[in-house]
């Protein structure tokens, strides 16, 4: 019996281990002075749609969703929401797989650049580069939150 609880707690101990280290959120590194940037808009800019939005990144590279590739990730805009980490989750969304929605773009296979179709009025535009599983790198690397306003 004692021979079987030994076995068992090795087991649980080592599944653990293993699923952990597959998949803990917010593991991967991201390159020391990374910065993500909008490179066409500016914060108060006024602008006419629809929106191109050209993302810019220095320090990092980009690689399609679902790649592993050390210094790489894939960009995410968050369109109308609070900044990372201040959103509906808090502190947990950043070790969380940034969800894909009308406030959350996923741009996995690798894009630069975007055109946006949003209504007339002010709008919140944040970068956030998410590593191969859609969650920021650690530590983050976002950009600030700019407000732009369509006519």
């Amino acid at each position: 019996m004692r021979i079987f609880q030994t076995a068992a707690l090795a087991a649980a101990v080592l599944g653990a281990s293993v699923i952990g280290s597959a998949g803990i959120a917010g593991d991967t590194p991201s390159t020391p002075g990374a910065k993500v940037y909008f490179v066409n808009l500016k914060d108060g800019a006024t602008v006419s749609g629809p929106v191109k939005v050209i993302f810019g990144l220095s320090g990092m590279g980009v690689a399609p969703a679902g790649i592993e590739k050390e210094g790489t990730g894939h960009h995410h805009l968050f369109i109308n929401r609070p900044e990372l980490g201040k959103g509906p989750d808090g502190k947990d969304e950043f070790e969380a797989n940034i969800p894909a929605d009308d406030n959350h773009k996923h741009y996995g296979k690798g894009q630069t650049e975007t055109t946006l179709k949003l209504k007339p009025g002010k709008h919140t535009l944040q970068l956030v580069l998410g590593d191969q599983n859609h969650i920021p790198h650690n530590p983050p690397v976002v950009s600030d939150v700019i407000t732009i306003t369509v006519k």
